[in-house]
C-alpha cells in the first residue's frame, strides 16, 4: 500500500486543483468555453511531475523507470477519475443547463451527456499517458553516461 499512497495523494491534489479551476471558471461564466480546458493539461502535468519528482527523492538510488512510470500513471488516473466524477455530478445535479450551454446551437436535439463524460475521461487519460512518458525522460538514468569512448 505504501507504493500507492504517494500517487494517490498527488492524484487527490491534482483532482482538487482541477475542480477548483473549473469552479473558478464557472464563477466568472467561462466554464462553457472549451479553450480554457487546455489549462487542465498544465494542472495535470504539474501533479504528475511533482509526484514523480517526489518519488525520485524518496527512492534515491533504488528509483527506476517502472516506479516513476507507475507513479505518474496512478497520479494522473486518480486525478482524472475524480475530476470526471465531479464533472458528471456537476453537469447532472448542480447545473443541469451546463451541457445545453456547452453545446448551444451546435448539436440540437442530441443527448450527448455520456459522450461528454467519456470525452473528459479520455482526454485526462491521454494527457496522463503522454505527460508521464515525457517526464520520465527527465528522470530516468541514462546508461550512456557510463560508457567510455
Amino acid at each position: 500500500m505504501r507504493n500507492f499512497s504517494l500517487p494517490i495523494r498527488f492524484g487527490l491534489a491534482t483532482s482538487g486543483s482541477l475542480i477548483a479551476y473549473f469552479l473558478i471558471l464557472s464563477l466568472i461564466n467561462l466554464h462553457t468555453q472549451v479553450f480554457y480546458s487546455l489549462f487542465n493539461v498544465v494542472i495535470t502535468g504539474f501533479g504528475i511531475y511533482e509526484a514523480i519528482k517526489y518519488r525520485v527523492l524518496e527512492e534515491g538510488q533504488k528509483f527506476n523507470y517502472a516506479k516513476g512510470f507507475s507513479t505518474g500513471l496512478i497520479t494522473g488516473f486518480m486525478g482524472t477519475l475524480i475530476f470526471t466524477l465531479f464533472f458528471a455530478f456537476y453537469a447532472t445535479e448542480i447545473n443541469t443547463d451546463f451541457l445545453t450551454q456547452l453545446f448551444e446551437n451546435r448539436f440540437e436535439n442530441l443527448n450527448l451527456e455520456g459522450m461528454v463524460f467519456f470525452t473528459v475521461a479520455i482526454m485526462g487519460i491521454a494527457t496522463t499517458l503522454i505527460l508521464t512518458l515525457t517526464f520520465m525522460q527527465l528522470f530516468k538514468t541514462s546508461k550512456n553516461l557510463n560508457k567510455k569512448q
